[in-house]
């Protein structure tokens, strides 16, 4: 399950680079990620936590700008595969730690791919502010979802 968990969070990377990591530090933070995780220590720092909501917040901004950059280009694909590996391996306990982090760098690129097509489509239809809002929505809803989740199963086994 820890896997699925890490695939997933790595597909949120795929639609914002930066809430998979806002995710998974602030759960750090909080100590809420699964025990015996495959986290990097930085990762429950309070200043790589916030620092990581607030640079999340910024992009969910920035997302709905007509200079943002798309999600497929060089730089912000780089990003996405790092924050969906990072978070995939925070999920997912050490001894699956690159197992994981492979599945959310991949999940990051495909549905980087996907939400790239499916945004053009919906930002032609309804616009890219309320596109965007949608985006957001499902995005936020997801990386809460799947720590949350992660986190339950983790408690579950204890």
């Amino acid at each position: 399950m820890a896997l699925i968990h890490s695939l997933l969070m790595g597909a949120v990377a795929g639609m914002r680079a930066m809430t998979p990591l806002a995710a998974v530090t602030n759960a750090a933070r909080l100590g809420a990620l699964p025990v015996g995780n495959g986290a990097p220590r930085l990762l429950s720092n309070r200043l790589a936590a916030h620092g990581a909501i607030a640079i999340a917040g910024r992009e969910l901004v920035g997302d709905k700008q007509r200079s943002a950059p798309d999600r497929i280009a060089p730089a912000g694909l780089a990003v996405r595969i790092a924050t969906g590996a990072i978070a995939g391996a925070a999920l997912a306990p050490r001894r699956q730690r690159a197992a994981a982090a492979a599945l959310g760098a991949a999940a990051a690129v495909g549905t980087a791919y996907l939400a790239f097509e499916l945004r053009k489509r919906a930002t032609a239809r309804y616009g890219q502010v309320a596109t965007g809002a949608v985006e957001d929505a499902v995005t936020l809803a997801g990386a809460a979802l799947v720590v949350a989740s992660a986190s339950r199963r983790s408690r579950r086994r204890r």
